[in-house]
Parts: C-alpha cells; structure tokens; sequence
C-alpha cells in the first residue's frame, strides 16, 4: 500500500528521530523537530478556519517557513498553492482570485505592500507574514482577514487535529502559463506527488544518507518533487539555499558535504564558467554523487564540459507541472544518453503519438503522451482545457518527441511556442497581451531566442502606430510581468507575417536576421 508523504516524514521521525530533516544557515533541525513544527502550524491552521480542502497560498521563496507551511497545509487536509513571490501584483492576484484561496503564507514585505489588496480577495481569511530582510508584517485585522505574523501564530500550541487525507484527495495546485494567456491549475493530488517522489527516489537511490542541496525554488514542481518530497520520503537531508549564486553553492556544497544537487541548465552553465575562472571550486563538490538537469534541455557541449570539469555524470530527465512533474529520466546505472531525456521512470509509461493518437514506431517524430499514478485530476475551473489535455487516461504534453531502439526518448521541439528562461516557462501569448496594452502598439509577436547564460530570452517583434521607444515598452513590460518574462530584446518592424488564414509566422520571425 503506498504511504503518503506526510506519513513517510513522521515515519522517519519515529525511527530516527535525530536524522537531520533540513539545514537553513546556522539551523540544523532534526525530522522529529520538522514534524513537530509543522503539527503546530496545522494545528493553528485549523485554530484560524482553515478546513480540509481549504486552500492556503504559499508566496514564499526557500526557506524553513516554506517546508513548514508546506507540509502544515497537507498535514491539514487543505491544499496548498505555492507562488512565485517575485510575480508581479496582478500575476499573483489571479492566482489567488482564481485559485479561491482562504489563507495566505508570505514573505513580510510582499504582504505589508498588498495588504489593501489582499482584503478584497471574497475567500481570504487570514495571512501570515513570514519575516524577511528585517520586515516583520502586519498583525492587526481588516474587514474580514485576519493577519497575524509568524511568531504569533505559531505562539499558542493548538492541537493537532488527524485530518484523513486519502491518496486521491488533492494536495497542491500549481499553476502554470497556459497559451490562452492565463495560467492554469493544475490538481495534484496525494497520490500523484507520493508516486513520483517515491518513484523518483527508488529510481535515483536517495537515502537517509542523502545530502540534497535544495537550490532550485521550491515553489516550482521540478525543486517540490526531486528535491523535496523525494528527500523527505526517504529520509534524506535538505540543504535550503535561499537563492542561487555560483559562489554560495560551490561554498554550500563543500561545507555540507551536498551528495546531490538538482539544477537547470542555466545553473550548471554558470557553475562551469566561475570554475573556469576559479578552478579550486572544482574540487568543491567532492562529496557529489548525483547531479540531476531538468526545466529545460542540456546543450550536448554544456554536459560534456561539465562532466570533464567535475569528473561526474550529469542525469538529464523530463517532466511537466502535470505529471508531478517527472516522467523520463537516464538511469543512474546503464546507459546515460547525451541529449536524450531516458527512458520511462518507475510505473510511468510514455509513448509517441501521431495527430489520431496512434503510436508511432521508433525514431518517428510525433507527440509525447504519458500515463501513470503521477498524471494531474485535471485543471482547476477549466473543464474544456482538462478534457483536451486528459484523453483515455493519457496526458497530451504537447512536445514533440522521438523514441530510439532502446526505449531513450528525445524531445525534438517545445511544447507550442514556449519559451525556457533560466528554467522557468514563458508563453509569447502572455507577454504579447501585456504589449498590445500599450496605446502605442499595434501589433506584437514574440519568440525564444538563444542567450548563452539563460538558455533563451525573450524577443519581441512590434508594429507601432506611434512613436515609442524601446526603454518605454520595456518599463511598461516591468508593471505587469515578472522579470524573466519581460523581453530584453525589442525589434520594430512594419508588418508581421502571416500565413493565408492570417496566423502570424512565428517560425520565419525566428529565421530571418536579427538587428538587435
């Protein structure tokens, strides 16, 4: 019978109650201390209103507060919906609109800034803030939201309340940019996530031995499966970096003693060029086992360099927000393909289909389909969206792939015409609607262009009907977009092309020389 995740920590918390759970700074806390911190919060949770299938946002970066309020939120029955905090106000106000959220976790700075915002929000009960760079946040109640910080909520000990969560029941909602313009949410439920940790950590062999060095944000579903919940299921220690720099990893990784690190390719690019401007760093990753890429592909020269640099093995694997996310991977002992995501992980099936949805024999190119435990329930509010992305117990990626002999598969184009900034998913459609905004605009395309230390960038093809200049576009951009969304190139051009139905070219707007 599968154990749910929450059950697999405080197993651990009774058979080795010493084990270090996770490492923040100074902090070393032990998975007896971990399991009950997060009791407490589950227990002020349910003190604050918060009921099974409530849903609770974490606005948070890496940190204690986040794996606390993570697992308190599980623990609780509730379902927690974590945000990227550098989202601009209107991003995380659409999730929190259309995500019903009643209790919101944050950063101090990011609540005292929005708190006139956040009390129109119908749902919202309560906020904790979370202190940060010195702010603590509000503690005082209006209208209806209560909001309290973190030492208060967490000073009075409620009791803990056995919330039964069956496997089935969902967990988290991640949203994720759709090509309407609008993220989606995609239901995760216990089962999805416990599969692929534990799926993930069998296939990798994690162990109480483990030293993962959680660098990737934890709000994304690449860091909450491979480095979170799979540590947590196996008794692993979590080494929390609150953000990512070459130095502090490198310092992180020695001082640890890290055995795995997860990363995208943006992030192990930079690693390999401080190296190559500081060698001792080299050495710095002595205890390293395991090396894990994913968010986006590897560039062949990149592994290559990378492994000759470090003498290791770097395992690059596939996976999306819908699936938990991981669905392939290049096996720990076998053969590892260069610029291949692996084969099908543990009790997950992948095949390549054609436009009817029949399978394609080997070495075709078609679309990327998976089955398994790890597929999401649906999309939150979005039937029509669910229903064309779930069909006959497959999940249409959308990605473009191919098969090899061996079972190894290999993604040939990005889903529609995503673009991957340093990991992170950006869609034209939603970058494009933010431009046509502009009274000065008249039309407005965008694409991935190649960027050595991001792996793409933003471009963006523009008609104008006024005269505006490129600092203006780009400020105007900075309102309403996160920053990795915003284009760092602009190009002016009369018209944009189109095929006879009058859909624009994007894949001639790619082609055609680049003057900027």
């Amino acid at each position: 019978m599968m154990m749910g995740l929450i059950h697999s920590v405080e197993e651990t918390a009774r058979r080795s109650p010493d084990a270090v759970a996770y490492v923040f700074e100074d902090t070393k806390v032990s998975y007896h201390e971990f399991v009950e911190k997060f009791h407490r919060a589950a227990g002020a949770l349910e003190a604050n209103g918060i009921r099974k299938g409530d849903h609770v946002a974490l606005i948070l970066g890496n940190s204690p507060a986040f794996l606390v309020g993570y697992y308190a939120i599980m623990k609780q029955g509730a379902i927690a919906i974590p945000i990227n905090p550098t989202y601009t106000p209107d991003e995380i106000g659409y999730i929190l609109m259309n995500g019903d959220v009643k209790g919101i976790l944050g950063i101090a700075p990011l609540v005292e800034a929005a708190k006139a915002r956040l009390v129109h929000l119908p749902n919202l009960s309560v906020v904790v803030s979370v202190p940060f760079n010195g702010v603590i946040g509000p503690s005082e109640k209006i209208g209806n939201v209560e909001f309290t910080t973190l030492e208060d909520w967490l000073s009075i000990e409620y009791p803990v309340k056995d919330v039964m969560n069956e496997l089935d029941d969902t967990a988290v909602i991640l949203y994720t940019s759709g090509t309407t313009g609008k993220p989606k949410g995609a239901m995760l439920s216990h089962r999805n996530l416990t599969s692929n940790a534990q799926s993930i950590g069998e296939y990798l062999n994690v162990s109480e031995r483990d030293r993962t060095l959680a660098v990737l944000p934890m709000f994304h579903v690449f860091c909450l499966t491979v480095v979170v919940n799979a540590s947590l299921a196996h008794g692993a220690s979590i080494i929390i970096a609150p953000r990512f720099s070459p130095q502090e990893t490198f310092e992180l990784a020695k001082r640890e003693r890290v055995t795995i690190f997860a990363g995208v390719p943006t992030m192990y690019n930079f690693l390999l060029q401080t190296v190559q401007a500081h060698p001792h760093f080299a050495d710095y990753f002595a205890t390293s086992r395991l090396f894990v890429s994913g968010g986006a592909s590897l560039p062949v020269p990149l592994l290559e360099s990378f492994e000759k640099t470090f003498n290791c093995h770097i395992l690059e694997g596939y996976g999306l927000s819908e699936a938990s996310p991981v669905t392939c991977f290049n096996p720990l002992n076998g053969i590892q393909k260069p610029g291949s995501i692996g084969p099908s992980i543990i009790d997950v099936e992948n095949k390549i289909v054609d436009e009817l949805g029949q399978e394609l024999p080997d070495g075709q190119v078609g679309e990327l389909i998976v089955r398994g435990p790890n597929v999401m329930t649906g999309y939150y509010k979005m039937p029509e969206e669910t229903q064309a992305t779930l069909r006959d117990g497959w999940l249409y990626t959308g990605d473009l792939a191919r098969r090899d002999e061996d079972g190894y598969f290999y993604i040939v184009d990005r889903k529609k015409d995503m673009i991957i900034v340093g990991g992170y998913n950006v869609y034209p459609r939603e970058v494009e609607e933010v431009l046509y905004k502009h009274p000065g605009v008249v039309e407005a395309a965008v694409i991935g262009v190649p960027d050595e230390e991001m792996g793409e960038a933003v471009k963006a093809f523009i008609v104008l009907k006024d005269s505006v200049t490129e600092a203006e576009l780009l400020d105007f951009c900075a309102i309403s977009l996160a920053k990795y969304k915003c284009p760092t190139r602009l190009e002016f051009i009369d018209q944009l092309p189109r095929n006879t139905t009058g859909k624009i070219l994007r894949t001639v707007l790619k082609k055609q020389p680049s003057n900027s």
